[in-house]
């Protein structure tokens, strides 16, 4: 266990990420377990909080094999496991038909978490993507696919933890990598965590709203000199 919960990864993982708060980031979570961690590094970044929606594509004998993902965006951003596929022998139908379920799932999500609110504008910014760890890598290779395809002038992974291996497929999709362990002895994600409980949608919509109302509020000036002190 490294880490006692996602708020605790959170805070660990913005102190290695306080080099960027001078470079307009954004921080985009991966719903639902990256939000808490990305909460904190938003707060400590000063920083807008979004999320990049993305969902992963199961084998259909055994849904949480992934076979690759699909993200949010105007072209909905897929990737596929052409390995995987092979090897599993997935129908293309049935990959087709995940593609559209999938889709539909993630604008139902968008509606949830936002509420019509558009998302955050990341051209020319810091775009900070971050989960609250990563396993194979799938539904990551989809996310920051689709983050890159929106300009952003620079591309940083952040996670608390992930195997080598997957860090090394996933280094051509960004600028840089921030990853606070990568044990040779991976597992799951779970077991990096005292407390790995399920996020619920309610909290991330909690957290969002939390994070947009923080950004509205204006900054308090400076009392003059010499005026008293509340």
């Amino acid at each position: 266990m490294l880490f006692a919960d996602r708020q605790d990864a959170g805070r660990r993982l913005a102190s290695e990420l306080l080099r960027f708060k001078d470079r307009r980031p954004v921080i985009l979570a991966l719903p639902r377990g990256g939000v808490p961690v990305a909460f904190e590094i938003a707060t400590r970044l000063d920083a807008p909080l979004d999320v990049v929606l993305v969902r992963k594509i199961g084998h259909p004998g055994s849904p949480e094999l992934a076979v690759g993902a699909i993200a949010e965006g105007a072209a909905p951003e897929a990737f596929i496991d052409d390995r995987a596929v092979a090897d599993l022998d997935v129908p293309r139908a049935y990959l087709d038909a995940e593609i559209g379920r999938q889709r539909r799932e993630i604008e139902r999500r968008r509606h949830l978490y936002f509420k019509g609110r558009p998302p955050v504008d990341i051209r020319d910014c810091t775009a900070i993507v971050v989960d609250d760890g990563i396993a194979t890598g799938a539904t990551m290779h989809a996310a920051l696919r689709a983050v890159r395809s929106r300009t952003p002038a620079t591309l940083v992974l952040a996670v608390p933890v992930a195997p080598a291996g997957t860090l090394e497929a996933l280094r051509a999709e960004v600028d840089e990598i921030v990853c606070l362990s990568s044990p040779e002895d991976f597992g799951a994600v779970g077991l990096f965590y005292a407390d790995f409980r399920p996020v619920e949608d309610q909290i991330v919509v909690d957290l969002l709203e939390r994070a947009a109302q923080a950004r509205a509020q204006p900054p308090r000036s400076a009392p003059p000199p010499g005026a008293a002190q509340p």
